[in-house]
């Protein structure tokens, strides 16, 4: 085979498949891309035996032919071209491959194509479509509070949970946890609990336009999901585990909601952050009347502390948290003002849009 493509076009979809390529292999083809092309398509795919991400090229000149080759090493040689390089990729006899851009020449060792893993799911139970907008939002604002090597398994995932027309994303780390919603007419599927992992949460999003109303199809089964927009396609084993009942994670007598300017707290927390303890990362929030004090302190006896105006009558409290998790959820949230809920320094507190409580923020108090 051989295939006839520019720099610009090659590059971007090799950029994607190598986010999905194990850097570390237990097979050694699982490090190349699989290349195939068939009546001027270019298919190219990357697997690491627990995700796949397909992705497609239209009008590429060339001999059609599959094959599978280094893809690390093709995307440094392709982003190492000058820009509008014409490349020519030819497959040889002896399984290598020769890569040439005007003067500069390589040779790149192949496998052959027919031993490529492929992830193949025909069977789904479940098909629906949504916005890569509606898609994105799901996943930008829980997965960050996804868990990452836990031992608790189900925890390195985010959960999607389909209630009828509502589609819930939920992330946790045992620390803090995410829910957000959104509602797409016409699912009317039963509920359906599916945990995507961690990588494929992050390959996903990759792809994704937040602002794009274009459509994106989901399907799922017991073992597997799959995501397809335009040229590119997705699919991923899910964990196989039951997710916590988060609905009983969340406090619900909680008698104190304070509405808070979000931009100038993400000011002050950023600005007590700087002498927080590097390991630990607490800071403390002190309410008292119509006025909020956070304050940091570390090992070496730096301190740091700043207030600002909020709308709270009450008795004082004094309550700790993770400041990079105020942080995270607070950047998260997407609105001028937010709800924060608390009850004592021991309870975990909430917070939302102050306009909209279909994205949930749980933080856990930690003592300082």
């Amino acid at each position: 085979m051989n295939i006839n493509i520019t720099k610009e076009i090659l590059e971007h979809p090799l950029a994607q498949i190598v986010g999905v390529v194990e850097k570390r292999q237990t097979l050694p083809i699982l490090g190349n891309v699989f290349l195939a092309l068939e009546d001027n398509v270019l298919t190219l795919v990357g697997s690491d035996l627990e995700t796949e991400l397909t992705t497609r090229v239209m009008n590429v000149g060339g001999n059609n032919g599959t094959t599978t080759v280094s893809a690390r090493k093709l995307f440094d040689i392709c982003r190492s071209l000058p820009d509008e390089a014409q490349l020519s990729l030819v497959v040889e006899e002896d399984n290598k491959m020769l890569v040439t851009a005007g003067k500069s020449k390589f040779t790149l060792q192949t496998l052959s194509a027919v031993d490529y893993p492929r992830l193949e799911e025909t069977q789904w139970k479940q098909e629906f479509n949504l916005s890569q907008k509606q898609l994105s939002q799901l996943l930008t604002k829980t997965s960050f509070s996804m868990a990452q090597q836990d031992v608790r398994y189900f925890l390195n995932g985010l959960l999607i949970e389909i209630k009828g027309d509502d589609i819930i994303s939920v992330a946790t780390d045992g620390h803090r946890l995410a829910k957000t919603q959104v509602h797409a007419d016409g699912l009317n599927i039963d509920q359906v609990q599916s945990i995507i992992p961690r990588k494929a949460v992050l390959e996903i999003g990759k792809f994704l336009d937040a602002g794009s109303d274009d459509p994106v199809n989901i399907k799922l089964n017991a073992s597997h999901v799959s995501v397809q927009s335009g040229n590119f396609m997705f699919i991923s084993k899910l964990i196989d585990g039951r997710f916590p009942d988060y609905e009983k994670v969340i406090p619900a007598n909680l008698n104190k909601h304070i509405l808070i300017d979000r931009n100038k707290l993400i000011e002050i927390l950023s600005r007590a952050a700087i002498l927080s303890n590097e390991k630990f990362r607490g800071v403390s929030l002190n309410f008292s009347d119509n006025l909020l004090k956070v304050a940091s302190h570390n090992p070496d006896q730096e301190y740091a502390s700043d207030e600002m105006e909020v709308d709270y009558q009450g008795e004082d409290i004094e309550i700790g948290f993770n400041v990079n998790y105020l942080m995270e959820a607070l950047k998260a949230c997407e609105s001028d003002s937010i709800d924060l809920g608390l009850l004592d320094p021991n309870t975990s507190c909430t917070f939302h849009a102050a306009d909209s409580d279909e994205t949930l923020y749980l933080i856990m108090p930690m003592r300082l």
